[in-house]
């Protein structure tokens, strides 16, 4: 008897001593980042982040998708900072107080690319038109691959077909249009091996470019502009806070303006939150420190 309680007394020690461990144990400082596909098809963020683990101790996890599916993640509580390139989206969401701290980061630009014999002729007389293309694209029945995925590269897309008047006819088996539904370099391949049309953005082509037999056919244009603004979701805390603050330092912005330099001869993205005099941080009052 006597043994069989003293037995139960260490059992009940050990639980209580792995409870109180557990308590006392430090938790993993993690921040969730849901960005596009493009930060992480050109290696942008793997050259970035570690220089912020290392200083503030958070580990962040990296998300990569379509705009859309990064916004749709933030707003049911999957993220806490997003990385994203669909301003007018993004300005709604702001207005309705879905984010905050909305803020301009870098820029690139979105090209048309397509295959070298160019069948809807739309590098001809320089390749500066954007909605004249997908026009000359669709009149054609040029194959066209679509991001399909709600991206911010798909969302420019839907743009120039309302510019045109058009809309993108429904995808169907054998048809010029097709939806790929993946990201930007699975896009780019399909694209390749369809000898087709799409849209990209630069740093994402020149780096899959050795790999493609795709040209850069049409860029230059204004609409083509490609604006890349982190924010926050309301009252996410001390790390999220520090990985946005960190994307519009100076250190970062440094960082920015050097990818790419060493292979390409030019970065890949520009750098702008340190000239950045068109968009201001939105905090509530609520949100404030």
């Amino acid at each position: 008897m006597r043994r069989t309680t003293a037995l139960a007394s260490l059992q009940k020690l050990a639980a209580a001593a792995v409870c109180i461990a557990a308590a006392c144990a430090p938790q993993q400082r993690e921040v969730v980042l849901a960005t596009t596909t493009s930060t992480r098809d050109a290696g942008l963020l793997d050259s970035l982040l570690p220089a912020f683990e290392q200083q503030s101790g958070y580990k962040v996890k990296v998300v990569s998708v379509g705009t859309g599916q990064a916004i749709e993640m933030a707003r049911r509580g999957d993220a806490e900072v997003v990385l994203v390139h669909a301003p007018e989206l993004e300005r709604a969401l702001v207005d309705s107080g879905f984010f905050v701290r909305r803020r301009l980061v870098m820029h690139d630009e979105f090209l048309f690319v397509g295959p070298a014999n160019d069948p809807a002729r739309i590098g001809e007389g320089g390749g500066h038109d954007a909605v004249a293309a997908l026009g000359a694209i669709a009149k054609a029945r040029a194959p066209f691959v679509s991001r399909g995925d709600r991206s911010g590269t798909q969302l420019l897309e839907l743009k120039l077909w309302r510019l045109l008047g058009q809309t993108p006819p429904p995808p169907a088996p054998g048809g010029w249009y097709i939806e790929a539904g993946q990201g930007m370099a699975a896009t780019l391949q399909m694209a390749d091996q369809k000898r087709a049309y799409t849209i990209t953005d630069e740093p994402t082509f020149l780096v899959w470019k050795p790999k493609l037999q795709l040209e850069r056919l049409v860029a230059g244009d204004s609409l083509l502009l490609n604006i890349y603004h982190v924010m926050e979701v309301p009252h996410a805390g001390p790390g999220p806070r520090a990985l946005a603050d960190f994307f519009v330092s100076p250190e970062a912005q440094r960082a920015i303006g050097e990818f790419g330099v060493s292979r390409f001869g030019r970065p890949l993205f520009v750098p702008d939150a340190l000239s950045d005099t068109t968009v201001r941080p939105t905090v509530r009052p609520s949100d404030r420190p």
